[in-house]
């Protein structure tokens, strides 16, 4: 996929908004599949909640795994951060010296922005490489909300 991709880019930042574009489809379909899958399931309201569904349920069935951390933005209210320190998207590519800013977790952030959109939690995701000691890799998935997802918050407070 990734190969296919940089044959018809032009520059890293296409590139990343093509491989998010390629999430995104994938990410409407996946919770189009979770949603049918769970019969009991109820349409989550809450932010926090629809977080620790991507962040466990969602994430287990793309990934294998569930996500390392769940985190809300000391900084901003509308925003949240998902971390995975071995993003299983970036472990077996090797990314040429010319694109070595690429982030393939594109991809990962474009499906959990569909699955926020499907769920009427519209926002903008976008993945950054934030390597601690031991994960060069660790991929922090960083969602931001838009005011009216806040907005409606605050009501149901």
């Amino acid at each position: 996929m990734l190969q296919y991709t940089q044959k018809r880019v032009h520059g890293i930042q296409d590139l990343e908004r093509k491989l998010n574009e390629l999430g995104y489809r994938v990410g409407i379909r996946a919770l189009d599949l979770l949603v049918w899958r769970d019969k009991n399931s109820k349409r989550e309201t809450r932010v926090l909640g629809m977080l620790y569904f991507i962040h466990t349920t969602v994430w287990k069935t793309m990934f294998g795994k569930q996500a390392d951390s769940l985190e809300k933005s000391t900084e901003n209210e509308d925003e949240y951060m998902i971390s995975d320190n071995d993003p299983i998207v970036s472990k077996f590519i090797s990314v040429p010296k010319d694109v070595s800013q690429l982030n393939c977790g594109a991809f990962m952030a474009g499906i959990v922005e569909a699955i926020m959109d499907g769920c009427q939690f519209p926002s903008r995701v976008t993945a950054h490489t934030v390597p601690i000691d031991g994960y060069p890799l660790r991929t922090t998935i960083l969602i931001k909300l838009d005011k009216e997802v806040l907005d409606r918050e605050e009501q149901l407070k």
